[in-house]
């Protein structure tokens, strides 16, 4: 009998050869040719799966935000909005080699989705999903009494997405002076102004140093 293919993990296996690609060259390098090749697959056999770049890019990105997705979802069976806050605060930062290189790749597919209208609509999906999840964590914390007096929901889950995705930028860009203690303090301080009777708990598990981990290296996949 013929060996059954798996045609999503083929499909998963194209899209992180495409992050390869973005990672060490960019994503203006990504073409079909190039990741077939980085692959080890012909183009024909690439464009069984995805007959354009444009089609190859989007699944790349889309697969990029359900693996974020994949990660946080343990979060659902915790009980304590501060700790669910906190945590899916953390994961979006690059404050280890693997997110580094996660947050390097999304960011050039973020600066491409401008002249790309189908990375646009999954950069814009990803986005509204994000503000839903901040919105619908930050309403159950003030629900149990979480948040300080008069914290907004609506308001501060733009305040902290802003603060998150800034603070991945600059993370990026100047890693000495952003560095993953710096970067943990900075949330902590946020959150801190946000929630309420939050104590002096050491987080000693989020702790870039606990992790082995070190942003200041060069992120690899």
């Amino acid at each position: 009998m013929p060996k059954a293919v798996d045609h999503e993990a083929r499909r998963r296996e194209l899209a992180e050869a495409v992050w390869r690609v973005v990672l060490r060259d960019g994503v203006e390098r990504a073409s079909v040719r190039t990741v077939a090749a980085e692959a080890g697959w012909s183009t024909g056999s690439l464009r069984h799966y995805f007959p354009t770049q444009e089609a190859l890019l989007s699944f790349a990105m889309e697969l990029a935000a359900a693996t974020f997705l994949e990660r946080i979802a343990p979060l659902q069976d915790v009980t304590d909005p501060r700790t669910v806050l906190r945590a899916l605060a953390l994961e979006l930062l690059p404050l280890d080699e693997q997110r580094r290189a996660e947050m390097a790749v999304w960011l050039s597919f973020v600066a491409r989705s401008r002249v790309d209208p189908s990375l646009h609509e999954a950069q814009r999906k990803v986005n509204g999903e994000t503000q839903t999840a901040l919105r619908r964590i930050l309403t159950w914390a003030r629900n149990k009494g979480a948040l300080r007096p008069g914290v907004d929901p609506v308001v501060e889950a733009l305040r902290l997405h802003s603060l998150l995705d800034g603070l991945a930028l600059h993370a990026l860009l100047d890693p000495e002076l952003f560095d993953p203690e710096s970067i943990v303090a900075t949330v902590d301080t946020h959150l801190a102004g946000l929630l309420a009777d939050t104590g002096t708990e050491e987080h000693a598990e989020d702790r870039p140093e606990r992790r082995g981990d070190h942003a200041g290296g060069e992120a690899t996949r």
